[in-house]
């Protein structure tokens, strides 16, 4: 069995992270992930305080092993939820779209593990001073908010800029994947578009069949005219978005156009209308099954790569 630091740091028993997604990554996700071995995270995305409390009452309720809470820096409840992991003392904090500093202090008091996920070295360093429990090297390659940098040329960088853990995401969903992730020098691995397949995902059953049909060429990247693009499939939505970065459309209506896509997505299967976050990995998704079962599976094909690694060495 891989076990690494972060399978001790945890208490996990599999050094596999569950990607925070909005909209799709429930309560009831988190937990069948936590349970078979990994670290489930609800996702809080822009939900309310509230909303996000009793998603984690939901996980609490369906598993005692730990599980952890993403918060969106971006959106306009970020305060408010990290206020409530605070109070919540959450086993772990992940971060993404944002900064954490101004958080960071009161999570560590409470008790919490931060991992924030970097998209760069700079901020790998920033956040090991302030005392990160460990960082996700988020590649390009993963789906939502996504960097400049892939996890191929990331994760090394940032394994060499801290003497922190570091979980390598994006575009992993396969035991090669993760075999490749380890021998980059991280610890762990962080899957969300493989995920999208476990049966405990409550995705529209529409959303799910077009991850199950991808392709390698299936996903794009809009919204770099923001500042913040996006990794999804390829849509009549993602194309039209696309094309308005180039028209005369302003900034604030550009941002309009993708009000509420997120969710017609997960909950509607909206084909039109809606964004279907996924990552390059989607095009190795190719079944429906257990969460638990996805861990275990991930975990048996990376073993024995990186048993053989030192194969070619003469």
């Amino acid at each position: 069995m891989i076990r690494s630091p972060l399978c001790e740091l945890l208490g996990i028993q599999y050094p596999v992270f569950q990607g925070g997604m909005a909209w799709i990554a429930d309560g009831v996700l988190a937990a069948a992930v936590s349970e078979g071995g990994g670290l489930g995270i609800v996702a809080a995305g822009n939900a309310s305080a509230e909303r996000v409390r009793k998603e984690l009452q939901i996980a609490r309720s369906r598993t005692e092993k730990p599980f952890g809470l993403n918060i969106m820096l971006m959106s306009p409840h970020a305060a408010e939820v990290a206020q409530l992991a605070a109070e919540e003392k959450v086993a772990v904090v992940t971060t993404g779209a944002g900064n954490p500093s101004p958080y960071m202090a009161m999570w560590k008091e409470a008790g919490v593990r931060v991992i924030p996920v970097v998209p760069s070295v700079s901020m790998a360093k920033l956040m090991t001073r302030l005392g990160a429990s460990a960082l996700i090297a988020e590649g390009g390659e993963s789906g939502g908010h996504v960097g400049e940098l892939t996890t191929m040329v990331l994760t090394p960088l940032v394994r060499d800029a801290t003497t922190l853990p570091v979980i390598a995401a994006g575009g992993i969903a396969d035991g090669r994947g993760v075999a490749a992730a380890f021998m980059l020098g991280a610890c762990g691995v962080q899957m969300g578009t493989r995920f999208l397949s476990a049966e405990e995902c409550t995705i529209h059953p529409a959303y799910r069949e077009k991850i199950l049909k991808a392709g390698d060429l299936s996903t794009m990247v809009t919204g770099k005219r923001l500042g913040h693009p996006v990794r999804s499939l390829r849509t009549p939505f993602s194309r039209e978005y696309a094309k308005l970065e180039f028209s005369g459309i302003t900034d604030e209506e550009l941002a309009g156009q993708a009000a509420d896509a997120y969710r017609r997505a997960v909950q509607e299967g909206d084909g039109q209308r809606g964004c279907f976050l996924a990552g390059q990995a989607a095009a190795m998704v190719k079944k429906v099954q257990p969460a638990a079962e996805i861990i275990r599976e991930v975990m048996a094909e990376a073993e024995p790569l990186l048993r053989e690694a030192g194969q070619w060495v003469k």
